[in-house]
């Protein structure tokens, strides 16, 4: 689904929001080493940047070669551009060998996935038993009653038609994807667990990031636009209520994380 944000991927990699530390801060306490990571969708490097502090060395690798050239350039970070299917061999070659990876991570992303192909990848690749997947996604953003009340139909309506049918994994917060992996140390399940990234934004700020949405695109090539001067004023009007200034934005994260175990 790579072609979904290449027309916007400017936008993606300035508006959506870092992770907390304190996600990447859990994921690592549960890798035994913290020497090699596959961050696979890495998009512009959302992820990559965090763990590149924690980890020796980071793998990011995403189907759109667009949203690659806006990614972090960090000593400890190599990214690769790799088709939508990529082989054992291709997983050799661009990532690592069998069994030697700590952790492996998605961001945002694993709902675009052959999940059966991409475990049997995960299983083959990460460090037997305790390497680690981990796997989040977040939803709608809060600001405050009246601008979440404005954006929440938008989303679930007027939006609606023209979201993926894979967004739905997002809207159930990841609890109903297919995890086949065992809890990680310290945990009795594999999730979701939640996290809140915040990012402050103004008014326009905040419109770069619904443009960024895959259904935006999707309704733009189709000839409609969303965000229609009378969805503007609506946004404007709940916006400005308290003051034009920047606000916080909260994102919810769900992670789901569990190790491989010796399958």
């Amino acid at each position: 689904m790579a072609e979904l944000f290449v027309n916007q991927a400017k936008q993606y990699a300035e508006t959506r929001p870092s992770y907390p530390q304190e996600l990447f801060q859990f994921i690592a306490s549960k890798t035994p080493a913290h020497d090699l990571v596959w961050d696979v969708g890495t998009g512009s490097g959302q992820a990559a940047r965090s763990l590149a502090g924690i980890y020796k060395h980071v793998t990011g690798t995403d189907t759109s070669l667009k949203q690659l050239e806006f990614a972090p350039k960090l000593p400890n970070v190599s990214y690769h551009h790799t088709p939508s299917v990529m082989s054992m061999g291709g997983l050799e070659q661009t990532v690592s060998t069998q069994s030697s990876v700590d952790l492996v991570t998605i961001a945002q992303a694993m709902h675009w996935f052959d999940l059966h192909a991409f475990y049997q990848q995960v299983k083959w690749i990460l460090k037997k038993p305790d390497g680690v997947i981990a796997a989040w996604c977040y939803t709608v953003p809060e600001v405050n009653d009246s601008v979440d009340s404005v954006l929440n139909p938008f989303y679930s309506i007027d939006s609606d038609p023209y979201w993926e049918p894979q967004l739905k994994l997002i809207d159930d917060k990841y609890m109903s994807i297919d995890f086949p992996f065992e809890p990680v140390e310290g945990a009795d399940h594999t999730g979701p667990f939640k996290f809140v990234a915040e990012k402050l934004m103004d008014l326009d700020e905040y419109f770069t990031y619904l443009r960024s949405w895959s259904a935006y695109q999707t309704a733009k090539i189709k000839g409609v636009e969303l965000l229609r001067d009378d969805m503007i004023e609506s946004f404007e009007r709940a916006w400005n209520e308290d003051g034009p200034d920047q606000k916080v934005v909260k994102f919810p994260v769900y992670l789901r994380i569990g190790k491989v175990g010796n399958a």
